[in-house]
């Protein structure tokens, strides 16, 4: 698709005059009926919707929920996986004056009770018949939710209960009360202000509860702007929505920058064909967590394991070729033509003119290893409570140790640096939130002084080009009991860019060493398993044998060579099950709770630090669906630098 499509100039709209998304939308649905809005992949046939048909869809979403009483002021959220029906539910909350609330769709019941009391949210719009039994479990808890939309008729026609509202019922509800009031949706849209609050995200939570952030239409909007000055996007340029929507990342590029460049936002069918319907579309942008571009780097290196002798030669060479070509700053021809355009290619990154990463930091070696293949990967880097990502690469001036630079109306400083300059990095955008959602306004927060917020995050800025470094969060720098210092973030990272290892947690806070719970990467270990004929019955049996302790530990020998003596992983153990959102184990955006992982697996870290070789394992473990599993196994700790050699120990006495 992506070939076929003419490039025209940048072309943004006024978002000083059109100061809200349905203000926005509604100018394009006038001004550019015909071109395409969106695209959503159905039964394997792309079906593509028109700004006129994405502006009628809200039209009619908005006179629907205000039929059915929702009044300026209240909250609307919206449940589901990414499809064009959450982006109109989201605009017509806008479009009568109410705050919208996304939930990620696998969200726990307690999670939603929590979010959806807290907002004092009236309606929910949720995507089909799973989270429609959720919303359905919670009556009792909240009692404000007054209606539940479903986008997805399949499983209830049956349901009776009163809420309960199908979108075609919406839909001719909205239709009705346009016929009897042909202007009010335009009076509504008319009455809305850029200071209006338009936006509760939440928060990603890593120590408590995530905060509602309040974003207001206007500044998220001109925070938007400033983002497409430094990376531009054209109008047509198609982008494929992944990332949960809940999520501010994708609330700038999904909503935001597409309202205001008019790119063409694509969702994919479902999360396994994710892959095949981005090579299908050929975006010019996309965004993707740091896991996911991890997780495509250890794909493209497992599939290697399958191919011939032949094959695996040309890819060495064509990496090598291509590593060697970037650390000068150049392209190899050979590497292209051997290697990068036909793998490219078959990611789907054919055409793209900007790729980028954020809500977690990407070692350096991931970041290298797309920038070889060709790929143009930018580091981003912000906070929910400034509408997200204020600095980041631009085309030209990339540095794989930094984050890039801040917008042309955003700003960085290091506060009370150290002698090295290291310090807390403060922020300061014109996207800056209101306030927490029931906790007052802005000025009441404790982060934020004299219009910079502290973002918690340590880090220094680069003298040879004014980069941003980011290394950890503050809280989260430790000091082991030797007095060396470390980020337990940037080895996590150096770990996670082995193809076999999904997870990676380091602890040595206070402690003589350093120590590791690493989780396996099942898909790939499982396929490496097979072609050796090593047998295993699951996760948890995999993870304990020895064949892949011996392969594993191959993998922390090659981060720890690359690492400083005192900052070396002594030991580590392969723990029996993933790292878990559900489990409150990770946030939604994959970032470690330390606090939970340090108390739910405080035998295992024992273990580690006081000299056991292996640990026993008996406990339960709860499956999305409800059901549990007993774990009973026995987790060998590998010791890698004993403690007469001269590792972590040995090395402060040294100094």
């Amino acid at each position: 698709m992506a070939s076929r499509r003419s490039r025209r100039a940048p072309e943004y709209a006024d978002v000083h005059r059109l100061d809200t998304f349905p203000k926005v939308l509604a100018d394009n649905a006038k001004r550019f009926p015909q071109d395409i809005a969106l695209r959503e992949k159905d039964l394997g046939i792309w079906k593509e919707v028109t700004w006129a048909e994405y502006g009628l869809m809200v039209r009619l979403y908005a006179l629907g929920l205000k039929d059915l009483g929702v009044e300026r002021g209240q909250v609307i959220a919206l449940l589901g996986a990414n499809r064009p029906e959450w982006l109109w539910g989201e605009i017509a909350a806008h479009a009568l004056g109410c705050a919208s609330l996304g939930i990620y769709k696998d969200v726990l019941d307690d999670e939603a009770d929590y979010l959806l009391a807290h907002s004092g949210a009236v309606a929910v719009i949720a995507e089909d018949e799973e989270q429609v039994d959720k919303l359905l479990t919670l009556a009792a808890r909240v009692p404000s939710l007054r209606h539940i939309v479903y986008c997805d008729p399949r499983g209830l026609r049956k349901y009776s209960d009163p809420r309960l509202i199908s979108q075609d019922d919406l839909k001719a509800r909205g239709r009705a009360l346009d016929a009897r009031d042909p202007g009010l949706y335009e009076r509504e849209v008319a009455a809305g202000h850029g200071d209006d609050v338009a936006v509760l995200c939440t928060t990603s939570g890593t120590t408590a509860r995530p905060k509602l952030a309040m974003l207001q239409a206007g500044a998220f909007l001109r925070h938007c702007l400033d983002y497409l000055e430094a990376d531009p996007r054209h109008p047509g340029d198609d982008y494929v929505s992944v990332l949960p929507l809940p999520w501010i990342m994708e609330q700038v590029y999904a909503v935001g920058q597409a309202l205001i460049a008019r790119g063409i936002v694509n969702f994919v069918e479902e999360e396994a064909t994710t892959m095949a319907d981005l090579r299908e579309i050929g975006p010019r942008f996309v965004l993707l967590a740091p896991r996911v571009w991890e997780g495509i780097a250890a794909d493209v290196r497992a599939r290697m394991m399958d191919a011939s002798p032949f094959k695996r030669a040309m890819f060495e060479i064509g990496m090598g070729l291509g590593k060697r070509a970037l650390a000068r700053n150049r392209r190899s021809w050979l590497a292209e033509a051997l290697l990068f355009r036909a793998l490219r290619d078959r990611l789907g990154f054919s055409f793209l003119t900007s790729a980028a990463t954020g809500g977690a930091a990407m070692g350096p070696e991931t970041f290298s290893f797309f920038h070889a293949m060709g790929v143009p990967l930018k580091q981003l880097y912000g906070q929910t409570e400034l509408a997200g990502a204020y600095v980041i690469h631009r085309a030209g001036d990339i540095d794989p140790e930094t984050v890039g630079l801040p917008f042309a109306k955003s700003a960085v400083r290091i506060d009370n640096p150290d002698a090295e300059g290291v310090g807390e990095i403060l922020g300061r955008d014109q996207g800056l939130f209101a306030g927490y959602f029931g906790a007052g306004d802005a000025t009441a927060i404790d982060d934020l002084r004299d219009g910079w917020l502290h973002t918690g995050d340590a880090g220094f800025l680069k003298k040879e080009n004014g980069h941003l470094v980011v290394i950890d969060r503050v809280k989260d720098l430790a000091v082991m009991s030797n007095g060396v210092r470390f980020s337990p973030q940037f080895i996590e990272n150096k770990l996670k860019f082995s193809a076999f290892i999904a997870e990676a947690v380091i602890l040595g806070r206070d402690r003589p060493y350093l120590a590791a719970i690493i989780c396996i990467r099942w898909s790939i270990l499982a396929k490496w398993a097979e072609q050796r004929a090593i047998s295993f019955t699951g996760y948890s049996s995999l993870a304990a044998r020895p064949e892949v302790y011996a392969l594993l530990r191959a993998e922390v020998e090659r981060v720890n060579a690359s690492l400083p003596a005192a900052q070396r992983v002594r030991k580590f153990l392969l723990l029996y099950k993933e790292l878990d959102p559900d489990d409150g184990e990770l946030t939604r955006t994959r970032k470690v709770r330390r606090g939970v992982v340090a108390e739910k697996y405080a035998k295992e870290i024992t273990a580690l630090y006081q000299g056991d070789d292996a640990v026993d394992i008996d406990t339960h473990i709860t499956f999305q669906d409800g059901t549990t599993a007993r774990i009973q196994t026995r987790l060998k700790v590998e010791t890698l630098i004993s403690a007469d050699e001269n590792g972590p120990i040995a090395s402060k006495a040294a100094e």
